[in-house]
């Protein structure tokens, strides 16, 4: 039996990310519950860590296996495994890391898409794969105008206090930047970190924004920046029903999840076969 092999370029070009955002949209809709997932499990490795990351649907099951180096470039690695939901045979191997950096961003919009305006300026802290790709889920649902990319050690751009989104998507673990330069219909995305001790925004902006999170339970186990700041469950919204529960910016803080690369590897196989139709 061959198992299909989907690398970067094929994941790039089967699920832009308009249809990725699309695809975590119509999941989220048809009824799909994040708090059914389970958590991922992690295990210390003498060079760094391994994480696992289950899921399963209707149609398929999948689990993401991640390493975490502790030097080296890339520190992230992994490689996504979907099997039939049916047959429980394998369906198709996925380029993880590829995945992540096109399903993390879709997330980010999906959660965040009924308060962005449309044209955006925008200022997106992190250079990498997840900074450029959420330029690029930006981009496909809003008119970009100034976009300033903040790399580590340049400071904070002064077109945060006008900025209308802002992205952190590092590694950091203090706050990036003073939240009371944020204007009060900004969007913020934070997803550079699932870690319980690390943060990308300050408390003030949780306390004074409306905090939007994958999962209550998921948020308060592994979100540095809603357990540092102290935010208890009834002060958080779902992505599942996103709404504004006060005056003030809207803070998006994702951990990702398993269900989201399942979804998003989901799409990627239906693109492919309805390019590539049975009997065609």
């Amino acid at each position: 039996m061959t198992i299909p092999y989907y690398d970067a370029a094929a994941i790039e070009r089967l699920l832009p990310p308009r249809r990725a955002i699309e695809a975590i949209e119509d999941a989220l809709r048809a009824g799909l519950d994040p708090a059914a997932g389970v958590s991922r499990t992690s295990m210390a490795l003498p060079a760094g860590e391994l994480l696992l990351m289950p899921a399963a649907s209707a149609t398929h099951a999948g689990v993401k296996v991640v390493t975490v180096a502790d030097r080296g470039s890339p520190r992230v690695n992994a490689v996504y495994v979907l099997f039939d939901g049916g047959t429980l045979r394998p369906a198709a191997l996925f380029d993880g890391a590829a995945l992540t950096t096109l399903r993390t961003p879709a997330v980010s919009i999906a959660a965040v898409r009924p308060f962005l305006k449309p044209r955006l300026d925008a200022v997106v802290f992190g250079a990498g794969p997840q900074g450029l790709g959420h330029r690029a889920a930006l981009e496909a649902v809003a008119e970009l105008g100034t976009v300033d990319i903040a790399r580590r050690g340049t400071g904070v751009p002064a077109s945060i206090a006008t900025a209308d989104v802002i992205v952190c998507a590092t590694t950091a673990r203090e706050p990036l930047f003073d939240s009371a330069r944020v204007k009060d219909d900004a969007v913020v995305i934070a997803i550079g970190s699932h870690e319980p001790d690390a943060r990308e925004v300050d408390g003030a902006l949780c306390h004074r924004a409306t905090v939007i999170v994958e999962d209550v339970a998921t948020a308060l186990r592994e979100c540095g920046d809603v357990i540092m700041a102290g935010l208890r469950a009834d002060e958080l919204v779902t992505m599942s029903r996103p709404r504004k529960n006060k005056d003030g910016p809207v803070l998006f803080k994702g951990s990702g999840m398993a269900w989201q690369d399942l979804v998003v590897a989901q799409a990627v196989l239906r693109a492919d076969e309805g390019a590539h139709p049975v009997g065609a």
